[in-house]
Order: C-alpha cells, then structure tokens, then sequence
C-alpha cells in the first residue's frame, strides 16, 4: 500500500498550514489506525479493539478518556481542555458492516476469514477525527487555542443508534458544536437533511410439524412474515412520497419438510419528519398483528433503533466549506488513479460522477434532501452540528458497496482521511477563535427546530440494544 501524501497547503496563510502541518505530522498514524480498524472490521456494539485503537492514541496524546459511556462497552469521550473557551465536539465512527467480505483490490474479492467489511468507510472516520484532535491539542499547547476539544467515540452507527443513547443521557449537554465527517465519491461540505428512522425484527412464533404428513397440526412461523411483508407492501401506495420501507427476512427456517415454529424479519421504516416514522412503524406493528392473527401464529416486536433526520446548520457549514476550500481536495498518484479506474469500470451507474471529479470541491448547498439515515440527526437537533463529505472512494463508488469497502482499505481512503483530518482541525480552530460564530450557529438552530421542540429519543428508554447484530 502506498504511504499517505501530504496534501499541499502552500498556499494557506501561515496560521493554516502550521495546523494542517500538524495533522501532516500525524498522517502515519492515521493511516496506521485506519488500516488497523478496517482489517478488524468489528460491527456494531463489538467494536472492542477498534475503540481501543483510537482510545489508545487519544491517552497517549495526553487527552482523559471516560471509556464504556452511556450504556455502551465501546462507547468513549475524550476531552482536553486548556483555559476558557467553546467546547467543539469531534464525532468519531468505527462500526463495519456485517454481509461483506472484500479485499483491498480492484476486483470482487472476498476474504476466507471475514464477515463484516468497511463498506461505508468508518475506519477512515474514527482514525481521522482522532488525528485531528490530536492536532488541535498540539496547536492548544502551542498557546494558540482556548477551550475544550472533545472526541466522542460512538459506536454502531449502522442500525444501532449508538450516538442516541449519548444524547439521550446528556452527554452532549455542555458541548458548544459538533463536527463530523464521512467517507464518500466526492468532496463537499453541503449540509443536508436526511431521513429520520425506526429499525426493528418482528419474530413470529407458531408451531413445528411433519410439512407433508401432518401439515394441518403446524403454524408456520414464515407464513406470518410472508403475510405481514405482503400487506406492508401493499401499504407502500399509501404512504407519504419520501416515506422509505425496506427489510430482509432474517431467519425463515431450516428445512423445508419442517412447518417453521420461528422466523424473523428484520425492518427500517424512513422518512424526513420523525412523526411520520413513528406513524408509519405504528402501521407496520398493525400489519405484522394480522398477520399473525391471520396464520395463528404470535409475533412479538424488538426496536432496535431510532434516529432524528439531520437539522442541518448553514453557519456552521458555511464555515465547513471555507476550511474545505482552504485545505484543497485529495490528490492521487498515477497508482491509485489506476486502481480508481479499474474500481470504476465495475460500477453500473458509473457516468454520474466523472474521474476529474475526483479532484474537485462540489458547490456548497444547504438544506437539500438526502435518503439516508444516521444518528448524528438526534445529535443535530440538540447541538449545533455540521459535516463534510471527503473523497475516499472513486466516483461514483455507493455507499454499502464491496468497492467502497476495497477503497476504504487503500492509501486512496487514507488521503482522504488526512484531507478530513484538516477540515475538521480547521473547522474548530475558527470556532475557537470566533466564539460569535458559535452563539450564532445556536441561535440558527433553536429558531429551526422552534421554541415548543423537546428533545425525545425514538428508541425510547430502552438500553443500548448490544446484541442487535446477533
């Protein structure tokens, strides 16, 4: 793999390239802990030595870590504070995803011994955020900031709503602003909103039977997952435009001469207003009661998350994308531009980002609508909060896709990573020193979210639901 090059700053004034030296300084580090936590690929809630890698450098880096926070044995907070100032929150992720298995390759590559892959590029987030706080700190101890840099370490992003149960018990109370990242096909510090979302399996339980020779004395469990997806989509026609509805059937039996007595499926219900989520997830409930009225079995239903869609913040995005467009995006060498080719040649849609996009700053928007789901949503409805996306992937590479996977274990998503690293140490060096833009962004979002809003988690008072990928 290639080393990590530094991305050129020579053009920044002399107080930015000091703090994006110091991130260049930290570069090895950050691809080594990016490489370390995509080869464990640890999903949701197990995540034990990814969290101890970056938890680890944190210590090192003189920052008090608060490890198993809220609930959660991978859950962590790490603060450094020097005299009076903001309180700037880093969000950092390091969950992987279960069903994939791939190489860092150009190619279709599954490995022998794994079962979860970095398919969304968490292994670059936490690694990145990390290495930046780590560059604020030193820039701290230069004598040049003032207040408190904060990492949260939140695991289970995907499906497990792990930074809910952070807001949920406060720990984001005295946090001033958020900033996060994610790993993308493109560079851009658009602040967006996205779907708010309530995940949950519904178990059916019925009776085991003889399939052929005494069927009438079975209940089959899979009858009523088959009779509750049945009616739900149906219901698709009748819910709001942006409503989303998807599930897998999660166990359906063993043998097909045996009238299952359990099966599983497993739901996320999306849309942009938590109120119609919960709506439609009450809808979902009523089909899955039927269905086992309707096939005599019982079901019972578990929630397993619950996040807010994203309340997007135009001060402080604004001020995201300044600091992107100082740092400049990630450059890539004729290797990796290769392997970018070779990666893009597999993909079907491949002609909605171009290869020179790959170099480029998409135009700054605000307030646009995207599909997906996360629970950084609940953590923007209580802080002001904004991201960026930086380019790990080549163009058009999708999210939960073997290629993001493959990309996210090369020097190609630890450029990247590096880039972010930069943003995010710049993002938070002018929070820190222009307070006002703080207090400005926190007037923005209590005037968005309404003088009535009160804070209530989707997942309700549940415990961190640990065993959710089992």
């Amino acid at each position: 793999m290639a080393a990590v090059c530094s991305v050129s700053v020579a053009s920044v004034p002399r107080a930015r390239n000091d703090l994006a030296a110091r991130v260049d300084a930290h570069a090895t580090d950050i691809e080594t802990a990016a490489m370390k936590i995509w080869q464990l690929a640890e999903v949701g809630y197990k995540e034990v030595e990814s969290s101890g890698v970056l938890q680890d450098q944190l210590k090192r880096a003189g920052f008090e870590v608060s490890a198993s926070v809220a609930g959660m044995p991978t859950a962590f907070i790490a603060r450094y504070r020097r005299g009076e100032g903001p309180t700037i929150a880093i969000l950092a992720e390091f969950d992987a995803l279960p069903g994939f298995s791939q190489a860092a390759v150009a190619q279709r590559q599954s490995l022998a011994d794994k079962r979860a892959a970095h398919a969304c590029g968490h292994n670059l987030f936490g690694a990145a955020s990390v290495g930046a706080a780590i560059a604020l700190k030193e820039w701290f101890d230069a004598g040049r900031g003032r207040g408190e840099i904060r990492v949260y370490g939140t695991p289970a992003e995907e499906g497990g709503s792990g930074k809910v149960y952070l807001v949920r018990d406060g720990h984001f109370r005295d946090v001033d602003a958020v900033l996060h990242w994610h790993a993308a096909d493109r560079n851009t510090a658009e602040q967006a909103r996205n779907l708010a979302n309530i995940s949950g399996k519904f178990r059916f339980h019925g009776a085991s039977a003889h399939a052929a020779q005494s069927p009438d004395q079975g209940r089959s469990a899979l009858d009523g997952v088959e009779a509750m997806n049945f009616m739900v989509n149906a219901m698709r026609e009748h819910v709001p435009q942006d409503a989303r509805i998807h599930y897998v059937i999660t166990d359906g039996g063993a043998a097909p001469n045996v009238v299952p007595d359990f099966a599983e499926v497993y739901y996320y219900v999306r849309h942009p207003d938590a109120r119609v989520v919960r709506a439609i997830i009450d809808r979902v409930r009523k089909a899955a009661d039927g269905a086992a009225m309707g096939t005599g079995t019982t079901v019972e239903f578990e929630q397993t998350g619950g996040t807010y869609g994203l309340l997007p913040n135009d001060t402080l995005g604004r001020v995201m994308d300044a600091s992107l467009r100082e740092i400049g995006a990630p450059k890539w060498d004729a290797k990796e531009s290769e392997f970018a080719r070779q990666v893009r040649a597999t993909v079907a849609d491949a002609n909605s980002r171009t290869e020179k996009s790959w170099g480029e700053i998409d135009a700054y928007a605000f307030d646009e609508l995207n599909y997906g789901s996360t629970d950084v949503g609940d953590v923007s409805w209580v802080i002001p909060t904004a991201g960026i996306r930086i380019a790990t992937w080549p163009p058009a590479t999708a999210a939960h896709s073997w290629q993001a996977a493959a990309a996210s274990g090369t020097s190609i998503g630890a450029k990247g990573a590096v880039v972010a690293a930069k943003v995010l140490a710049r993002t938070a060096q002018k929070l820190y020193e222009k307070p006002d833009l703080v207090a400005k962004a926190r007037a923005e979002l209590e005037k968005q979210r309404g003088a009535d809003f009160k804070y209530t988690a989707l997942v309700g008072d549940r415990a961190p639901p640990l065993d959710y990928r089992d």
